[in-house]
């Protein structure tokens, strides 16, 4: 699972610019995996078991470390509680380590999910490409949309063996569903990066900039980005639209 969260001009943040962190977060083990059940019949106590494995750890933590080389990216942060879950925690981190040692081009260090919560609103400039396990990644990805204008502004990408899904990270928004005031900009960033997995960077690239253009001018955004000025859902599009049909 690939979550970037990237800064636009025309966005206010609470107090930072130029934020450019993509995170990779494993999302196929772990206390996701949904293998829970009641304790007792009363139901006073409940238990959820968390699986790592070596496979699953190396294949995501591998894919952050091609990806980071392949796009130029400087720093893999890997995150994890391995002072306290030392078992699962700490095989996240060993693997980590090894696959580390073969890509000297990218520096690598490690942090405690707790303390990275915190440096990530301290100082978020610090990060470049963050790698972690299921539950953690969800949490920290779902803190770096806030820093930069939050869940309307964050796509992602779930990345199998041949096959990919791009999506929207705050899913269906069930609870604006028909109301025409959702921001359509994650999943059209969903788009960006689906083009770009598929080789259509340019494309990918024109999109993007199109949807920079009409946040950054103020004029046509949505409720989450202007609370006092807004458009609808259709009416943004529509402004994306008109701003790709733009000569170059």
């Amino acid at each position: 699972n690939q979550r970037p969260a990237k800064t636009f001009k025309g966005i206010k943040s609470l107090y930072f610019d130029h934020i450019d962190l993509i995170i990779f977060r494993e999302n196929t083990e772990e206390f996701y995996s949904g293998i829970e059940h009641y304790i007792d019949s009363s139901r006073t106590a409940a238990e959820t078991i968390g699986i790592i494995t070596k496979r699953g750890s190396e294949r995501i933590i591998r894919y952050a470390f091609e990806y980071a080389k392949k796009h130029k990216r400087k720093k893999i942060t890997l995150v994890h509680k391995a002072n306290i879950l030392k078992y699962t925690g700490g095989l996240f981190l060993d693997v980590g380590e090894e696959v580390a040692k073969e890509f000297p081009e990218v520096q690598f260090d490690h942090k405690i999910v707790d303390n990275m919560a915190m440096q990530m609103v301290m100082n978020p400039y610090q990060f470049d490409c963050i790698v972690t396990t299921n539950l953690f990644g969800d949490i920290l990805s779902d803190l770096a949309s806030g820093l930069v204008g939050g869940l309307g502004m964050a796509p992602g990408a779930n990345i199998g063996d041949g096959v990919a899904l791009f999506e929207a990270v705050h899913g269906s928004a069930p609870d604006i569903a028909g109301q025409n005031i959702a921001n359509p900009a994650a999943h059209m960033l969903g788009a960006v990066m689906m083009l770009d997995y598929l080789g259509e960077n340019k494309a990918g690239a024109k999109i993007e900039k199109a949807i920079a253009n009409v946040i950054a001018e103020g004029k046509k955004v949505t409720k989450d980005i202007n609370k006092e000025n807004y458009i609808g859902t259709d009416a943004f599009a529509d402004a994306v639209i008109t701003e790709l049909e733009k000569p170059n």
